[in-house]
């Protein structure tokens, strides 16, 4: 029978909404990143593909490596805020700075442009470990109750599809207006003017949100008492967590697949389809060229898709529900390689549907994270959430890696040159970058997610039992 969250589990709606922000401020910059960074070091600031694609891969891996670090930090954390929550007070600033540097972009040398990238992207990087690892854990400690988490995970991705609709929508719009309008050629004045303000204003936004999540939110979960640091043991149990190793592989499949996706859409819709930059749609003072509304429909759908996951949530397991849509979501893509390249409307349809696929499968799995930690502290006695958390911010920054890495080399490879008329090679690389390449990662998602072994009837025997071990170390009181 499918078991009710109780008014007693319920956080106020304010909680959920103000976790959800925290998600709105990384998704400001994260998704501009994974939209448009690849495409603003080549064609606005003159770097080559191939030292970009070295950069990626390098930070990336050495940013990740330091994610299970960070994880057991924060969990050994002790403040009157919790472990988790204090962080988002701690590095809301830092992390605003460094998304504004790396696209202040001053006037250098080619050298000295690709050594200010490397400083300037491992800084972000790490900024970004330090608020989001403990963000994502807060999941886990924010309430006891698998169906609270899942709500409030469906929260935090309307909240994260919420910040990508922004980006999507405005950040081509802003650095157009920002960057002087269009000149005659239908090409942006100032472009690397208009990013720059664009990301002075995102910075901004982002801060102040990250300051409300902290405001309005708590946690609720502890270790079991008497629990000792011993991160040798902690690190043990967690590659001997089988859920937690197919969620792993399955997270770096799924950033695989999105950062191709992402980063390749606008060298598509530019030299693929041959969209400009003019107006397609207005919407009052508002006006969007194909790029924005393709991007932006996409992310609206995601929002819809996370809408919708209590609806899934009660139809069918959570694997079941998750697997079944990430499949969607890989034939989509991969039927997009075969759709005319001028047919917009059936390309934002497409999009819409593999978008609205995805979008309860992410909140699906962020929930699934938090029953990985239940079964830790079930299977183990010991509750290790930071590094759960963090370890899945490890598969996140490696999946991003991978698409860092491969983005900037299939372009290459396949003979990609900036702002010039592409060969039938480079087109041939940018479509099948964008639809074929991300299709077969999502498929090898979906077979992870498959391999993936909590059923429900089993994260809901593990709350049972847990609640009973802590209710039996609480101490009687008079």
């Amino acid at each position: 029978m499918q078991q009710k969250t109780t008014p007693e589990e319920r956080l106020p709606t304010s909680e959920y909404v103000g976790y959800a922000l925290g998600d709105t401020a990384s998704n400001l910059f994260f998704q501009t990143f994974g939209i448009f960074l690849t495409y603003f070091y080549t064609d606005v600031w003159g770097l080559a593909p191939a030292v970009i694609s070295t950069m990626f891969l390098t930070i990336r891996l050495l940013d990740a490596a330091a994610d299970p670090l960070i994880g057991m930090m924060a969990d050994r954390t002790q403040t009157r805020w919790g472990k988790f929550r204090p962080y988002l007070l701690w590095f809301a600033l830092p992390y605003g700075i460094g998304g504004y540097l790396l696209f202040a972009s001053p006037d250098l040398s080619q050298g000295g442009k690709l050594t200010y990238a490397y400083i300037t992207y491992g800084f972000m990087m790490l900024a970004y470990s330090f608020i989001n690892v403990p963000y994502s854990s807060m999941l886990g400690v924010i309430s006891p109750s698998p169906r609270t988490r899942a709500v409030a995970s469906s929260f935090r991705f309307v909240g994260a599809f919420g910040g990508g609709l922004l980006v999507s929508l405005f950040v081509r719009p802003l650095v157009q207006e920002l960057g002087g309008g269009l000149n005659a050629a239908g090409k942006v004045t100032n472009e690397l003017k208009g990013f720059q303000t664009t990301m002075a204003i995102f910075a901004v936004t982002s801060v102040a949100l990250f300051l409300i999540s902290f405001a309005t939110t708590k946690e609720r979960v502890t270790p079991p008492p008497g629990q000792k640091a011993d991160a040798a043991s902690e690190v043990k149990e967690l590659l001997a967590n089988f859920p937690w190793l197919m969620l792993l592989v399955a997270a770096i499949f799924s950033l695989t697949f999105i950062g191709l996706r992402n980063g390749t859409a606008i060298y598509y819709f530019k030299y693929v389809a041959g969209y400009d930059n003019q107006p397609w749609l207005t919407l009052g003072s508002l006006k969007l060229d194909r790029v924005t509304v393709f991007l932006s429909t996409g992310m609206l759908c995601q929002m819809l898709g996370s809408l919708c996951l209590s609806f899934f949530a009660r139809i069918a397991d959570k694997r079941i529900v998750s697997v079944f849509l990430t499949f969607g979501t890989a034939a989509c893509y991969g039927t997009f390689y075969f759709i005319p390249k001028d047919s917009f409307g059936l390309q934002l349809a497409l999009n819409a549907l593999a978008a609205f696929c995805l979008g309860p499968t992410s909140a699906l799995v962020w929930a699934m994270y938090a029953d990985v930690a239940d079964y830790g502290e079930w299977k183990f006695g010991r509750r290790s959430t930071g590094l759960v958390y963090a370890a899945s911010l490890f598969a996140l920054k490696t999946g991003t890696a991978i698409a860092g890495l491969m983005l900037p080399l299939l372009l290459a490879g396949y003979g990609y040159k900036a702002n010039v008329d592409q060969t039938e090679s480079s087109l041939l690389g940018i479509a099948l970058t964008f639809s074929i390449f991300p299709a077969g990662f999502a498929a090898l998602k979906g077979v992870m997610l498959w391999l993936y072994p909590l059923s429900k009837a089993k994260v809901e025997q593990i709350e049972v039992d847990l609640k009973a071990r802590r209710d039996a170390a609480t101490p009687a009181t008079a």
